[in-house]
């Protein structure tokens, strides 16, 4: 039997687009402030928001109920899912 060579696993590497600061509308800025971030560091900063106000949905804890600022930020919606979330979010993002 002849024995495989194992493949050294790389590291993943982030995407570079992901990692590039992004400028950030009004309406998000009174949220994650408005000086430009990556888009990671948008929706870190979007769920400690979520969190220290309590807007997840307790019964179904995929939802965010919106308060009056992220109600600018995802198009006057009161409930969206957080998958819902990102693609909001991202027109917010140029």
């Amino acid at each position: 039997m002849v024995a495989k060579k194992k493949k050294a696993k790389s590291k993943r590497k982030p995407n570079p687009e992901f990692m590039k600061p992004m400028e950030i509308s009004e309406e998000l800025a009174v949220i994650v402030g408005s000086r430009p971030l990556p888009r990671t560091q948008v929706v870190k900063k979007l769920w400690e928001y979520i969190k220290k106000h309590k807007l997840q949905d307790t019964k179904n804890r995929r939802n965010i109920n919106a308060d009056e600022s992220l109600k600018a930020v995802f198009g006057g919606k009161k409930t969206v899912s957080m998958f819902e979330m990102t693609k909001l979010v991202n027109k917010h993002l140029g």
